[in-house]
């Protein structure tokens, strides 16, 4: 009976609503632009401090990430369930419960590891080989006091299928991080302070980042108690049958799984963090340049991110169809659906990596001021679709019921990463390690791709996935190596000062890039109407051009395409 109960709250959730699909939006929205304000904060620290402060800070931030994601990943999960039960029974008082249930628990876990990451500074950095990194961990480490209960009013917001709050948090939580990190950043190199100060002020952000997310979050709590001041009145206390021991071995039992599989991504990027120091000091003789070899690899990192984060949000909005249909026991429009979101995540992944890989140089200068690891920053580009991929196919599976396959691709991701880094890191330095990073990921999205295909009947034929592709990502490299050997000349003839030439020809390379790759698609039969009617005001400002470039195959074939949808 029980479970039969709890099967209508998640029915309801899954229909599509205008509710869900504009949440859905919310939270994609604010997670790009989160994402971007993420990104672009690594830039003035690389700019100003140099590749060695810059190597420091990404030594850290992934070992803080890894342990928040432990202690926090799974709870605003478990929270949002448990919470959309209590309301789907107008048990508002219960699910108010649920809240101070949960924060207690992870607040006791924040302190816990706080004290193990502060106390334990010394040592971590005697792991990772780089002492200078102790300052930086210490720092970090302050916002385990402060995260927690951030993680745990997201899950109860989400629960009432309110994304604004957690949205607004994040967008909020990550503008203060930046101008905390450019801040400290200014006011420490003007007074001549070493790297590892300056990582410790740049990691601080993150502090004061999650304190202003929290604050956000009060806010919204706060109102949200008044609004629902007399609903609590008349509500039962449903979940007095359970005591607030019995709740929270509840609540982290559902969590814990969902934290298990959300380490391993960052448990991935862990693995540069304690093998490259190490592995680059040995090879160039020197903690100093080991840190500034480090962060040359970490150049590339920060624009895969973000090319994963936009892809990911764009496919997003299939993986609750295909639960939904799983539901329904529809097969058919598993598999097609299931295809779309592979199809539409391939498509974007290959043309950003190509060229983010053609466009490597100028993109490179632009950014970091001058040239060098270019080619380390082409080869990481490639990671950028196989993250994708790997990452769009794990939800895809995850809403298809096949949950644990995901984490054991990533599992053989890691291996992969440890054994290459350690072979390829002594012959070719940190170009060795791209290759194994690009090598783990395609390993990982293979993996589960190959699942996908015998749990969905999904199938990826030649042509679509290859031919299509490779014939747009070819033209665009031609048009960039064009662009780039045309413009050179004359933006010195124009006596253009090199970084602003090289950002003028790599703003160029973007757009005419994406607008090369595009049209190639387009009219290769690669991408059609079917893809684009997801995006529908897209598909209509498009519709006149659409029906010149389309191939006549593809305009007959449109139709029919509909009714499998």
């Amino acid at each position: 009976m029980e479970d039969a109960h709890q099967a209508k709250p998640q029915m309801h959730a899954l229909k599509p609503s205008s509710k869900v699909l504009r949440g859905a939006a919310v939270l994609g929205a604010a997670a790009v632009l989160s994402k971007l304000l993420g990104t672009l904060q690594k830039i003035p620290l690389q700019n100003v401090a140099g590749d060695a402060a810059f190597g420091l800070y990404n030594a850290v931030y992934p070992l803080y990430i890894l342990i928040l994601f432990a202690a926090t990943a799974g709870f605003p999960v478990a929270v949002s369930k448990f919470v959309a039960e209590r309301i789907a029974q107008g048990d508002y008082r219960g699910a108010k419960r649920i809240v101070h249930v949960s924060s207690v628990v992870l607040m006791a876990t924040g302190i816990i590891l706080f004290l193990c990451l502060y106390l334990g500074a010394d040592r971590i950095a005697a792991w990772i080989g780089i002492a200078q990194t102790a300052r930086a961990i210490k720092s970090v480490s302050f916002a385990l006091l402060v995260s927690p209960v951030l993680a745990v009013l997201r899950g109860y917001f989400q629960g009432c299928q309110d994304m604004m709050p957690t949205a607004v948090s994040q967008v909020i939580e990550q503008l203060i991080r930046v101008i905390t990190m450019v801040s400290l950043l200014l006011y420490l190199t003007t007074l001549a302070y070493d790297e590892a100060w300056i990582a410790a002020g740049a990691t601080f952000g993150s502090v004061t980042g999650a304190g202003a997310g929290l604050l956000v979050m009060f806010i919204y709590w706060g109102k949200d108690k008044r609004k629902q001041k007399n609903a609590d009145r008349g509500s039962e206390d449903g979940v007095n049958d359970l005591s607030n021991w019995q709740w929270a071995r509840r609540i982290t039992a559902y969590a814990i799984p969902v934290c298990l599989g959300a380490i391993v991504v960052p448990l991935l990027t862990l693995v540069d963090t304690f093998t490259m120091p190490r592995l680059l000091e040995a090879a160039a003789g020197g903690e100093a340049e080991a840190m500034r070899q480090f962060g040359l690899y970490n150049r590339g990192l920060p624009l895969v991110q973000l090319v994963v984060m936009i892809a990911s949000s764009m496919s997003a909005v299939l993986v609750p169809a295909i639960a939904e249909a799983k539901l329904q026991g529809q097969a058919q429009l598993i598999r097609t659906r299931a295809e779309m979101a592979v199809r539409l995540t391939w498509f974007v992944g290959l043309g950003a990596s190509c060229g983010l890989a053609f466009a490597a140089v100028p993109i490179n200068v632009m950014l970091y001021k001058d040239a060098e690891a270019s080619w380390t920053m082409a080869i990481l580009a490639f990671t950028a679709l196989f993250s994708t991929l790997n990452a769009v196919s794990a939800s895809v599976l995850q809403g298809a019921g096949a949950i644990h396959t995901p984490a054991r691709a990533l599992l053989v991701a890691i291996a992969l990463k440890a054994l290459g880094n350690v072979w390829l890191m002594p012959r070719w330095g940190i170009d060795g390690a791209a290759v194994s990073a690009v090598v783990a990921y395609a390993a990982a999205a293979g993996l589960n791709l190959v699942q996908l295909a015998r749990c969905t009947g999904a199938r990826f034929t030649l042509r679509r996935y290859a031919i299509s592709p490779a014939l747009g990502a070819g033209l665009m490299g031609a048009v960039l190596a064009a662009l780039q050997l045309l413009a050179r000349p004359a933006l010195a003839a124009g006596h253009v000062p090199g970084r602003l030439g090289d950002s003028a020809i790599a703003c160029i390379s973007v757009a005419a890039g994406a607008a090369v790759y595009g049209l190639a698609l387009l009219r290769s039969g690669g991408i059609g109407r079917e893809e684009l009617r997801l995006l529908p005001e897209l598909d209509r400002k498009l519709a006149p051009v659409l029906a010149k470039l389309l191939p006549a195959a593809e305009k007959k074939h449109a139709g029919s395409n509909r009714d499998a949808r």
